[in-house]
């Protein structure tokens, strides 16, 4: 296919970057790519969950996802645009999830103008959209974590499949916060790799 030579430079690079990857099976054009993109992602991530350890889950998705689909990537428009589709919409899924959890009674009543108002109460129960995209994220964190060290497949479990929150995890292995917290964190920078070495984990 022939680029349009309106991109920039670096979408050029990363056209390239992608034909190393996904042509060659190179290696360190994966891990090049995550380079370059990681921290831009995270951060736009971030701004729309607004927590730094969902941030950086939904980060390590979002590039699992899209290494796993580079093969399919059509160069009409830059990587940047594509990868931050996906993250924006792994993001909006995980958004989605934690806020559309409720469900309407029958029971409603009418307010001052006579408008019905619906009464919505907390229920856990996933929908089934929501329960397919639970089972993509446990499917793809499940990719990496037996190949991660022993320690960290605990954690990673009751992190990723449990759903955890690092007090109640901490509370579980009967650990310091702070230890949970940094083994963690190490875990994460340990699937990256795994991410990157796309041949051989997805």
């Amino acid at each position: 296919m022939e680029i349009n030579r309106q991109f920039s430079d670096k979408a050029l690079k990363d056209f390239k970057l992608i034909d190393r990857a996904t042509l060659e099976g190179d290696e360190s054009a994966y891990a090049e790519l995550m380079s370059r993109y990681k921290k831009p992602v995270y951060h736009m991530v971030l701004k729309m969950v607004r927590n730094v350890d969902d941030a950086e889950d939904l980060t390590i998705e979002a590039f699992a996802k899209a290494f796993k689909n580079l093969a399919r990537f059509k160069k009409d428009y830059t990587f940047s645009t594509w990868l931050f589709r996906i993250a924006t919409n792994n993001a909006i899924d995980f958004i989605r999830k934690k806020k559309l959890d409720t469900y309407s009674l029958n029971t409603s009543f009418s307010d001052d103008s006579g408008d019905s108002v619906t009464i919505d109460v907390l229920d856990n129960t996933l929908n089934p959209i929501e329960e397919t995209i639970k089972t993509q994220k446990i499917e793809l964190v499940h990719m990496f974590v037996t190949k991660l060290p022993a320690k960290y497949q605990r954690l990673v479990k009751l992190r990723y499949f449990d759903e955890l929150s690092y007090e109640e995890i901490a509370q579980e292995l009967d650990a310091p916060l702070g230890t949970v917290k940094a083994q963690l964190h190490r875990a994460r920078e340990l699937m990256y790799d795994l991410v990157k070495d796309k041949k051989q984990h997805i």
